[in-house]
C-alpha cells in the first residue's frame, strides 16, 4: 500500500538534487537493480546517498550498517517501506558476490556463535526488553497506538481504521479461545491490558495478565482498575496457578528457540486439560539462525522469530494444533498506521527524551518492519492448541 510521503528534509529523487552526489561501488549497484533499486535515482524508493562511507558500512556490515548509516543521515530516501519491500523481497542476502558474502558472514559469525551458545532469553535477561523497549515512556505508545494500546498486528477484515482492526483482532482472540463467562484467562505477556479489559469487560472472564515491563503493568492495573483483572510483573517461568484458556498474544518473539518447549510445557501446567490455548505471533518465512541485527541492537534485544519448522518441534507431543491462521499483510497496514500516528504527534512529543536520532530510529523501525512483512518475509500467525481432555471438535474462526 503506497502512500504520499512527507519529505521534510527535501530529498525527492527527481531534479538536479542527486547531483554530485557519492557513486556507489559497481557489486552494490548491480544488487540493488535486481531489486529495481538505484543509488541516487529518480524512483521515490531510491537511495539518496550523501555520504560515501554509507557504502563501506553497507557493504562490511550489511543490515546492521544500512540501519546505522540511516541513522547518521548518511543516505535517505522518499518510501523508506518501499525500498526495504524490494530489497527484502529480491533476496539479495542470497545473491552477494562471494566476496561481499564472506565479508557479511564473517560479520555475523559472532551474533550467530551468540545465539548458539547463550540463551539470550533467560529468566535473568528476560528483563532487559522490558528496560529498553516497552519502558522507553507510555507516552510514546499512547500517541502511536489505538485507544485500546493494542501493540500487535490488527486484524482489518471489514475494518477502514486502526482503532476498528484492533477491536476486530481482540474479538477475533476472544471468539477463537471461545470464551465463556466466569472463566479464567491467563494472558502472558499482557501489554498495557487492552485484551484483559476487552475479554472483562466483554465476554465476563476473569483475567490474569503478566508482564516484564514495569511501565506496562503500571498503566494496565489503572486501566483495569474495578474490573474481575489484575496484572502481574514476572517472567512467565515463575508463574503458579490453574486457568480456563491461555492466550499470548505479540510475547513469543521474545522466548528464544532454546525455550520454546519450556514455554508450551509451562502453559500445559498451568492450562486445564480441557481449556484452549491462542498463541499471537510473528514468524519468520524460513528458519535462521538469528534476527535482524539492527532491530537486536536498537529495538528488540534478544529476540528472535520462530520459524514453523521451529514451532512445530516445540508443541509436538504437548498440545493439540487446531488452526493456524495467517494474516501476515494486516501487519503491513498496522506498522503504517502506527507510523502516522507517531508523525503526526511527533510535534508535541519531540524535546529532551526524544531527539532527532529518536525519531530517525523510530521512522526506520516502523517503516522497514512494514515493509518485511509487504515483502512476504515476514508473516503473521495465529494458532489454537487444545489441551489432552478437549471435548468435541474446534470449529476454526474467522
Amino acid at each position: 500500500m503506497l502512500q504520499e510521503r512527507h519529505d521534510p528534509d527535501g530529498i525527492g529523487s527527481t531534479g538536479p538534487a542527486a547531483v554530485g552526489r557519492p557513486s556507489p561501488p559497481g557489486a552494490l549497484r548491480e544488487l540493488a537493480a535486481l531489486a529495481g533499486v538505484a543509488f541516487n535515482g529518480r524512483q521515490p524508493w531510491d537511495f539518496q546517498v550523501f555520504d560515501a562511507a554509507a557504502y563501506d558500512r553497507i557493504l562490511c556490515e550489511g543490515s546492521l550498517g544500512l540501519g546505522e548509516s540511516y541513522l547518521d543521515r548518511q543516505w535517505d530516501t522518499s518510501q523508506l517501506d518501499e525500498l526495504i519491500s524490494r530489497l527484502l523481497k529480491a533476496r539479495l542476502d542470497n545473491k552477494l558476490h562471494h566476496s561481499l558474502r564472506l565479508r557479511l558472514l564473517a560479520h555475523a559469525a559472532s551474533g550467530y556463535l551468540k545465539n548458539l551458545l547463550h540463551n539470550r532469553q533467560s529468566r535473568r535477561q528476560a528483563h532487559i526488553v522490558g528496560e529498553r523497549h516497552y519502558d522507553i515512556g507510555n507516552d510514546i505508545y499512547r500517541a502511536m497506538l489505538d485507544p485500546t494500546m493494542s501493540y500487535s498486528c490488527a486484524y482489518w477484515v471489514g475494518a477502514d481504521n486502526l482503532a476498528a482492526a484492533q477491536q476486530a483482532k481482540l474479538d477475533l482472540i476472544c471468539r477463537k479461545l471461545q470464551l465463556r463467562e466466569g472463566e479464567h484467562l491467563l494472558d502472558i505477556g499482557c501489554g498495557w491490558g487492552g485484551l484483559a479489559e476487552f475479554a472483562a469487560r466483554n465476554y465476563g472472564v476473569q483475567v490474569t495478565g503478566i508482564t516484564v515491563s514495569r511501565e506496562q503493568a503500571a498503566l494496565a492495573r489503572e486501566r483495569l482498575a474495578g474490573l474481575p483483572a489484575k496484572v502481574e510483573l514476572m517472567d512467565y517461568r515463575s508463574l503458579q496457578g490453574r486457568f480456563d484458556k491461555v492466550v499470548s498474544v505479540g510475547m513469543f518473539e521474545h522466548v528464544g528457540p532454546k525455550n520454546y518447549r519450556t514455554f508450551f510445557d509451562k502453559a500445559r501446567e498451568l492450562m486445564d486439560p480441557a481449556g484452549i490455548l491462542l498463541l499471537h505471533t510473528i514468524g519468520e518465512y524460513e528458519t535462521t539462525t538469528r534476527d535482524d541485527p539492527w532491530i537486536d541492537k536498537y529495538i528488540f534485544p534478544n529476540g528472535k522469530l520462530p520459524s514453523a519448522r521451529r514451532l512445530a518441534k516445540a508443541f509436538e507431543g504437548v498440545f493439540t494444533l487446531q488452526d493456524w491462521h495467517n494474516f501476515g499483510p494486516d501487519y503491513d497496514r498496522t506498522l503504517m498506521a502506527w507510523w502516522q500516528n507517531f508523525e503526526r504527534a511527533w510535534p508535541g512529543l519531540k524535546g529532551p527524551d526524544y531527539d532527532e536520532r529518536f525519531y530517525r530510529m523510530w521512522k526506520y523501525y516502523l517503516q522497514s518492519c512494514a515493509g518485511f512483512f509487504r515483502s512476504g518475509r515476514g508473516q503473521l500467525w495465529q494458532l489454537v492448541f487444545t489441551g489432552s481432555d478437549f471435548r468435541g471438535s474446534y470449529r476454526s474462526v474467522r
